[in-house]
C-alpha cells in the first residue's frame, strides 16, 4: 500500500532537485520543512510551495552545523511528526570553483556524507518509538561506478548509497523506510557547471515525481533514468582494469 507524507523535511530546498522536490510535494493540508544556505532563493521556493497550499517554515541551514540541524529536526517533529526526511543537500566537484583539489574533496565529503548524518539522525530518534517513518538519502548513479572525473563525488555518494542499504535492513524491525535515491543528469545548478555532453539529461521536475513515487512505494533504491542506470550497472561489473581505460577518456568537471 502506497505510503502518505503529511509532515516533510527536505534539506538543500533553495536550487535543483531539493527546490523540485519541494514543489511536487506541496500540496492543501501538507507540511513542509525546508532547509537550505541561500536564503533569497529558500523563500522564494517557500512561498511558491505556499500558493499551492502547503504549510511551510524555511529555514536558512548549513547540513554541517549538526546542533543546528538536530534543533530544527525536533522542533519540526514536535510541531507535526515528521513522515518522511529527505537528506538531499549535496555538492560536487565543478561547483565549488575548481576541480576535486584536496580542499574541494575534503568539503564533498563532509557535505555528502557528515550532512546527510546529521540530517538523518536526529529524525531517526524521533520515528523509532512510534516505528513509523521514512528517510530518504540522495546518492546518485555515481556511486555504482567511480568515475575519475570526479571521484570524491562519486565516492561520497556511493557511501550514502550503502549506508542506507544497510540502515535499511537494521531498520527493518523498526517500520521505518529508507531509500537511497540515485538520479542521473538532472537540470540544476550544479550540472549547469558541466561542459560536457550529459546523456538522458531529465528536468527536475520529471525526476522529483519519479522520486516520490519511489518514496510512497518504499523503494530501497530509487534509480533512474533507466538506460543510464542500465549502462552505468553493465560498467560496474566489468573488469576494472577495462573500465578505468574507458572512464579515464571522459571529460573531468572545470
Amino acid at each position: 500500500m502506497p505510503r502518505e507524507f503529511n509532515s516533510i523535511l527536505i534539506t538543500g530546498a533553495s536550487s535543483g532537485l531539493g527546490e523540485a522536490l519541494a514543489l511536487a510535494a506541496a500540496a492543501r493540508g501538507r507540511t513542509l520543512w525546508l532547509t537550505g544556505r541561500n536564503e533569497i532563493r529558500l523563500n522564494t521556493v517557500a512561498q511558491e510551495c505556499r500558493s499551492k497550499g502547503a504549510n511551510v517554515t524555511a529555514t536558512v541551514l548549513d547540513v554541517m552545523d549538526r546542533g543546528a540541524m538536530a534543533s530544527f529536526v525536533e522542533q519540526a517533529d514536535d510541531v507535526q511528526p515528521l513522515d518522511l526526511v529527505i537528506a538531499n543537500a549535496g555538492i560536487s566537484g565543478g561547483t565549488g570553483g575548481g576541480g576535486e583539489s584536496d580542499d574541494q574533496a575534503r568539503e564533498i565529503f563532509d557535505i555528502n556524507v557528515t550532512g546527510v548524518l546529521n540530517t538523518i539522525h536526529p529524525a531517526l530518534e524521533r520515528m523509532r518509538p512510534r516505528k513509523n517513518g521514512q528517510i530518504a538519502v540522495m546518492s546518485s548513479l555515481a556511486a555504482l561506478r567511480g568515475f575519475p572525473g570526479a571521484p570524491a563525488y562519486s565516492a561520497s555518494k556511493a557511501s550514502v548509497k550503502v549506508y542506507a542499504e544497510a540502515l535499511r535492513g537494521a531498520l527493518a524491525g523498526d517500520g521505518i523506510g529508507v531509500s537511497a535515491i540515485c538520479p542521473g543528469f538532472v537540470k540544476s545548478r550544479m550540472t549547469a557547471a558541466n561542459n560536457f555532453p550529459m546523456p538522458f539529461l531529465m528536468e527536475a521536475d520529471k525526476a522529483a515525481q519519479i522520486i516520490l513515487d519511489g518514496l510512497r512505494k518504499n523503494r530501497t533504491v530509487i534509480a533512474f533514468p533507466w538506460p543510464m542506470y542500465l549502462a552505468v550497472s553493465f560498467l560496474s561489473i566489468l573488469p576494472p582494469a577495462l573500465t578505468v581505460r574507458l572512464l579515464s577518456r571522459l571529460p573531468a568537471k572545470d
